[in-house]
């Protein structure tokens, strides 16, 4: 006889779901996954789901930040604060298994901070999103780590460059919030975007050098 779906109790199960640890139906899979079921990323059926992911629907109105202008010469220039970002919010956000959601309020927390520098006021935004608070702290933590190794490194210095500023800390941040909303999925356990991360901002083998742009 058939076991019953762990989740409905009213269809055949036909997959075994390591979030659940038992077997469910197919259309279960579908709806709760990423919802209701927190999915391990190495889940067969996750993968293959995943490979099939619709960006959710936006408008421009939907994205925050739009008056920052973010663009390909910019993150080309700036690269590597970019990908020392991407790589601090992959490491927290696979530290904590914070989702993508998380990722979204820790950013955007950052930013509205970032935000207020530029009018010479120093306001602190924190989320009550405790995961999210975490991602804010651990970027705040790597720009620090950035801003002390450019101060460290010869070629910076014989270069003459000038220290990172916050205004190039504010662009990296937003194009990673950007890429957030581009890659999430939209259910409220996605990871989507993590996903998205770990394969772009891959964490080196050990610290990367600063490097002068």
């Amino acid at each position: 006889m058939n076991n019953p779906c762990k989740l409905c109790e009213k269809k055949r199960a036909k997959r075994y779901c390591p979030g659940v640890e038992g077997e469910i139906c197919p259309a279960c899979c579908g709806s709760e996954r990423e919802n209701t079921i927190d999915c391990p990323l190495d889940c067969e059926f996750l993968r293959e789901a995943r490979a099939h992911d619709q960006p959710v629907a936006l408008t421009e109105d939907d994205i925050p930040n739009r008056d920052i202008r973010v663009s390909e010469d910019f993150v080309r220039k700036h690269e590597h604060i970019v990908m020392w970002l991407g790589q601090a919010l992959a490491s927290i956000m696979g530290a904590r298994r914070a989702v993508d959601g998380d990722a979204r309020e820790g950013l955007e927390a950052l930013i509205k901070t970032y935000r207020t520098l530029e009018s010479g006021l120093i306001y602190e935004t924190r989320p009550q999103n405790p995961y999210a608070a975490e991602i804010q702290e651990a970027l705040k933590q790597a720009v620090d780590e950035f801003r002390k190794r450019a101060a460290e490194s010869t070629e910076v210095q014989a270069a003459g460059l000038q220290t990172l500023r916050d205004t190039e800390v504010l662009g990296a941040l937003v194009f990673l919030q950007r890429l957030e909303f581009q890659h999430s999925n939209g259910r409220r356990r996605g990871r989507a975007f993590f996903d998205f991360l770990r394969a772009y901002f891959p964490q080196p083998a050990q610290p990367a050098a600063v490097v002068a742009s």
